[in-house]
């Protein structure tokens, strides 16, 4: 399977296929090592999550600061594409969200980097969407980050180049739904402005789409929607 890329996502950042190499948890070179922030002085820093091999890198001006292992979303609840601002902080949620939460400006849903009481799930893709770390890793990140931290979750809205992309319908919400409503709206189906939920007008303009396109009228994006509209060869 191959997905074609036929225009740019203004959300999401440039797709590329991630390299096999290995990662190292929580390691940095010498040349890259920084000393921690003081209370007294903030520092400026940046978030980029890469799902495909399950860690953040966490930037201080510019420069490597930390590696993280994390856990990303499953493969039918992916992690939001795209950059994004930490807009919320909170401890001590517990349960599934650890002892910290830092949450995400993502508009179809509660998206956020958190901890977990699941740590033999880090490493691997395995949540709803969030970005799970371990605690002591998520307490640590929770200090030195402000509100209005960018965080940039790379990747292709259509998921992972060796994996077809997720079937979609009323209910669904992510990246892919985002650039499924822009194709339809571009093409003159859908009239509303996107935002990444799948909803009644959604599933009208594809069903629409579907009937001018000779396709089978389910209003379910699979295979021969994303075909016809170019997403896919």
């Amino acid at each position: 399977m191959l997905i074609v890329l036929v225009g740019v996502l203004a959300l999401a950042p440039t797709f590329a296929l991630p390299s096999a190499a290995p990662m190292k948890a929580n390691v940095v070179s010498a040349a890259h090592a920084v000393t921690a922030p003081s209370t007294e002085k903030k520092a400026e820093f940046r978030l980029e999550v890469d799902p495909y091999r399950n860690r953040m890198t966490v930037y201080r001006c510019g420069k490597v600061f930390r590696i993280y292992p994390i856990a990303a979303g499953k493969p039918d609840t992916p992690s939001p594409v795209g950059d994004w601002v930490v807009v919320h902080k909170a401890k001590d949620w517990g349960g599934g969200f650890g002892t910290r939460w830092l949450g995400l400006n993502v508009p179809w849903g509660v998206y956020g980097i958190h901890g977990t009481n699941r740590p033999a799930s880090i490493g691997r893709d395995a949540s709803a969407g969030c970005i799970r770390m371990f605690n002591r890793h998520v307490e640590e990140l929770y200090e030195w980050i402000p509100v209005g931290t960018a965080v940039t979750i790379v990747g292709h809205p259509l998921g992972e180049p060796y994996r077809d992309p997720r079937d979609l319908a009323r209910g669904d919400s992510g990246a892919d739904v985002y650039l499924i409503q822009s194709r339809l709206r571009s093409a003159g189906y859908f009239y509303g402005n996107p935002n990444g939920k799948f909803g009644p007008a959604t599933e009208e303009a594809l069903r629409h789409f579907e009937r001018t396109h000779g396709l089978p009228v389910d209003g379910v994006m699979n295979r021969h929607d994303y075909t016809a509209m170019g997403l896919l060869e």
